[in-house]
This record gives structure tokens, sequence and C-alpha cells, in this order.
């Protein structure tokens, strides 16, 4: 299918509902070709029409030294999508939520007809259980767990891998139709690209960056 063709369906679907969408939330400090790399895969493994980009104003987890204005990271995150099916939205900047569990059910409200689920890296299902209701957001959307280099046994042996181990399941096509709670685990192709790395390199090729 066309470009073209692919965004006129994703249009008549949004005016009939129904929309199977991924959620990567974050930083985007910087959109790199690993978020992208990420949602092209769970486009192709869950059989997504979207994936949303849910770009944060201020991940209450990260400092503020360093985060780039909010208007440069949602201007990076378009230029990095490249895809007709991925979208950087500034959601949470237009409704006030900062926390996950409240951003879904946000996203719940304004978009009833929607069927979403929250994708992650395996570092994220490492550390979720230091996010503010983090069990709420295993009951409110399934989830899809994306491998990441150097995670994987970390992520599947952890807190919360462990609490949900008895919905965890094994088609992947499936998952945006499960009812929560309910995650997989993608083991695609790994990319060791990151934000942090991103702006690490930056930072050392500045010529005015003099420790």
């Amino acid at each position: 299918m066309s470009s073209a063709a692919t965004v006129s369906a994703v249009r008549k679907n949004i005016m009939t509902g129904g929309l199977k969408i991924g959620l990567l939330g974050g930083s985007f400090n910087p959109a790199h070709d690993g978020h992208r790399h990420i949602s092209v895969e769970a486009i192709r493994r869950l059989g997504l029409d979207q994936v949303w980009w849910l770009v944060s104003p201020q991940n209450p987890l990260k400092p503020t030294s360093g985060m780039a204005p909010f208007a440069e990271r949602m201007a990076n995150a378009k230029s990095a999508a490249r895809h007709p099916k991925i979208r950087p939205v500034d959601f949470e900047s237009r409704h006030g939520t900062r926390y996950t569990a409240e951003t879904l059910k946000q996203l719940k409200r304004v978009y009833p007809h929607h069927r979403f689920v929250w994708l992650m890296g395996a570092d994220n299902l490492c550390q979720i259980p230091a996010w503010r209701n983090w069990r709420q957001i295993f009951q409110q959307v399934p989830i899809a767990v994306i491998n990441r280099p150097g995670y994987t046994y970390q992520a599947l042996a952890g807190q919360a891998a462990q609490n949900f181990a008895a919905y965890r399941i094994k088609d992947s096509r499936g998952l945006i139709n499960a009812s929560a709670p309910a995650w997989c685990f993608l083991f695609t192709p790994l990319t060791h690209l990151s934000a942090t790395g991103i702006r690490n390199a930056r930072c050392n090729k500045d010529p005015n960056n003099v420790p």
C-alpha cells in the first residue's frame, strides 16, 4: 500500500472510530531511530493502525537539567518519525497529565472508540515499579514490551514481569484485542541507540565543551 493510500485509510478509520493505536511515551530528548525502530516493529508485529509518540513536557523521574525545550523536542520527533503511521503528539501538554497512569485514563476518556496498547522497552519494564500507580498501567491497557540489549533476563525476572506473569500472552497479534491486564514480550532485532548516548556523543563533539 502506498503512503497516500495508508494515510487515506487511517483518516477513514479516524472518522469511523476503532483505530488500533500503540502508545510510546517518553521525553524524546532527542527522538531517534531507536524510537522509530520500536514503533515500526510494533506496527508490524501487533497489527497497529498507528503509533503515537507521547512527548512528555517533563518526565517526573528525569532531571530538568539537560532537557531540551518541549517545542524543540516535538519538532525533532516529527522530523525523526518518517512514517505515515507514526504520529508525535502533545496530548500530555494539552491535557495537563504528568504520569502514565493518568495519561492513559484521559486518553481512554477522550478516545473511547480506539483500542490502545502501551509500548515500552525492556529497560522500562525493569524500572516501571518506580512509576506512580504502575499497577494501574497494567490494569488499563495491554502492554507490549520490546527487547533491548542487555535487559532481556533482567526484565523478565523483575518485579513487574513476575507480578503479572499469569497475564503474559504469546500471541502478539491478539494483544490489541485482549482485555487488560495482558502483556507480551517481543523479541525483535536489537538496536543499541539511546537518547542518552546521542546526547553524550553530541556533547563530546562540541568544541566549546571544555571540562
